[in-house]
């Protein structure tokens, strides 16, 4: 996908303040990550709460903050990395780059107040047990869970968007696509956005090899149609398949990709 630097300008999500002195490597009192319990963890974001309204995340929502101090994560829509340091309970944000992802009017709007919520400097963190808060000078809170890895097999991944290489998009108000891989039948079972499918699969070597589409013949509008068409695309072929924790990536061999989050 395509990375843009954010700006001021640019409200998708505003880029993170960085306090003098604490960037990596900007002087003495540079201090990484190192064995903060804020770090190597892969959070997913609950809910923001903003001058005392909580909203729930959109599901494919989540921060991870690296050891090296790299940030990577998904603001509601659109996937973002960084960099951060963290000196005791404080963590600081450096510039963000995003995807230019379009997407559904309400993960858009989360995004947005996400940015703002974090855009103000250095915030406060709080860990207990699996929860993390991340506090803002002005009482903001961004709720936060650890999450395991998910399986392969036996997950249910909807399908969150489709595109290539250098653009994606979310699917269209009123899609109902997601698969399961059954290890022990060897197939995979699901929906397209409107009629339901089946077939064999294979799972070797980072593919995933797909047998032939049998699907169900119910009528459909016409942006599920175009849907169903992409996703029907990637039977009776093999497709490549990246796992990044609750992320599941597939690409076909023309370059189309496939993006699916597990349900929690």
């Amino acid at each position: 996908m395509d990375k843009q630097r954010l700006t001021l300008t640019a409200l998708t999500l505003l880029p993170l303040a960085v306090a003098c002195g604490t960037e990596p490597g900007s002087g003495s009192n540079s201090v990484g990550p190192g064995s903060s319990p804020v770090t190597g963890v892969h959070w997913t974001v609950d809910s923001l709460t903003v001058d005392g309204t909580t909203t729930k995340a959109p599901a494919s929502a989540y921060l991870r903050i690296g050891a090296d101090g790299r940030v990577s994560g998904n603001a509601g829509c659109n996937s973002f990395g960084s960099t951060a340091t963290v000196k005791g309970d404080r963590v600081d944000f450096g510039d963000v780059s995003m995807t230019d992802m379009g997407c559904q009017k309400a993960p858009m709007a989360f995004e947005q107040r996400l940015g703002r919520a974090i855009a103000d400097g250095g915030l406060t963190s709080e860990v207990k047990g699996d929860k993390l808060t991340l506090t803002t000078r002005d009482g903001d809170r961004v709720n936060l869970t650890k999450e395991q890895d998910a399986p392969l097999y036996g997950t249910k991944w909807t399908v969150t968007a489709l595109g290539d290489a250098n653009v994606s998009q979310s699917l269209p108000k009123g899609a109902d696509a997601y698969f399961v891989l059954d290890k022990k039948d060897g197939t995979l079972s699901g929906r397209l956005g409107c009629n339901h499918v089946s077939a064999e699969a294979t799972v070797r070597d980072g593919h995933l090899t797909l047998g032939r589409a049998k699907t169900t013949r119910m009528m459909c509008d016409g942006s599920l149609v175009a849907t169903e068409k992409t996703l029907l695309g990637l039977f009776d072929s093999t497709v490549r398949y990246d796992l990044d924790h609750r992320t599941l990536t597939l690409t076909s061999t023309n370059g189309s990709v496939v993006s699916a989050v597990a349900e929690r």
